[in-house]
């Protein structure tokens, strides 16, 4: 079924040949690091969000659903809310100490970026 998704096909002119098969162009996503090789940066940002703060992990390298479980994994562990957004991890709220801490630990190398 994801490959009749409709949206991808948008402004493809009809074809009658019957044996036509219209491919996306879709660029494979890169491998993933292991996480000694990853340069990962942590952000505090305040900008187009209502006052509110965030944290922000920017620089991870990889497939979606890596940067996804990652995610998953500093939401929980910080007890906050947050998602994935143009590969950068959203945190809700002020917690780099706590996000740097928890990336350290599980062997990525990691630094708090400026503010």
């Amino acid at each position: 079924m994801a490959d009749n998704d409709w949206k991808a096909r948008l402004g493809m002119v009809y074809s009658t040949n019957p044996d036509f098969k219209y491919e996306t162009a879709g660029d494979p996503e890169p491998e993933t690091l292991p996480p000694g090789r990853q340069e990962l940066r942590v952000w505090l940002d305040r900008k187009q969000r209502g006052g509110k703060q965030v944290t922000l992990v920017r620089g991870f390298v990889g497939r979606s659903d890596d940067l996804a479980e990652l995610a998953r994994l500093l939401k929980t562990r910080c007890g906050v809310g947050g998602s994935v957004k143009e590969g950068e991890i959203i945190i809700q709220g002020d917690h780099r100490d706590r996000v740097v801490e928890i990336l350290l630990g599980s062997g990525y190398r990691c630094k708090k970026a400026g503010s």
